[in-house]
């Protein structure tokens, strides 16, 4: 599945260069005098050979042709910008999205952001893994992804589910609960004694901007 990116940042234009314009400039110059001097010898040659002038000059042309070709792809290639990347997605429209897309949007991240074996195992059966990843440095990240409504807050009960299969079940060294909304006071308790990460609303927002950490780098 596709994630939506609604931005995307232009990239910036390669810088300009020298050594391909002095090369371009080369060969024209190169190209000129030999026009001139096979201009010369065939003038000198057309009385006696006419046949032989023009298919020197025929070649001549379609050298020339080939010489302008390439000095146009290279100037395209030192005008060409360099590719648009595309922006994260904000909260707002992580909200938007169905669970089933927001778990996708999540291992999207866990891409972007280094992790390989990437998986979304959300679904019936699941056992509170939406996604499994491994971490840049080995570890193995487990995430529970709630998409929910700003009131609908991750609670206690939530987490206790998470919580008694992440480390047993799923063999987790880095666990989180990654939500569009928060956590009541006593999930928020619970986690923290479980060691389970809890990415709410401005987490994820500085997670998915590059301006926050990512939940298997939150708890160093």
């Amino acid at each position: 599945m596709t994630i939506p990116g609604p931005r995307e940042r232009s990239g910036r234009q390669s810088p300009f260069s020298l050594r391909h314009l002095a090369l371009c400039f080369g060969l024209i110059a190169a190209v000129i005098c030999g026009a001139g001097l096979t201009v010369r010898a065939m003038a000198a040659q057309a009385a006696d050979h006419p046949v032989s002038a023009l298919l020197t000059g025929t070649a001549l042309f379609v050298a020339a042709a080939a010489v302008l070709r390439r000095r146009h792809r290279l100037m395209r290639a030192v005008a060409a910008p360099a590719p648009t990347v595309a922006a994260p997605c904000p909260t707002p429209a992580y909200e938007s999205m169905s669970p089933d897309e927001f778990e996708e949007a999540v291992a999207w991240l866990c891409r972007r952001d280094g992790c390989s074996e990437v998986e979304v195992t959300g679904g019936a059966g699941d056992l509170g893994a939406d996604v499994v990843a491994t971490a840049p440095d080995g570890r193995r990240v487990v995430i529970q992804c709630k998409r929910y409504s700003p009131d609908h807050k991750v609670g206690s009960q939530d987490l206790q589910r998470f919580g008694g299969t992440c480390f047993a079940v799923h063999g987790a060294h880095t666990a989180a609960v990654v939500t569009t909304s928060g956590f009541t006071q006593p999930g928020s308790e619970y986690a923290a004694q479980c060691g389970i990460g809890c990415f709410g609303a401005e987490e994820l927002a500085a997670w998915a901007a590059g301006t926050g950490p990512s939940p298997w780098d939150a708890e160093r």
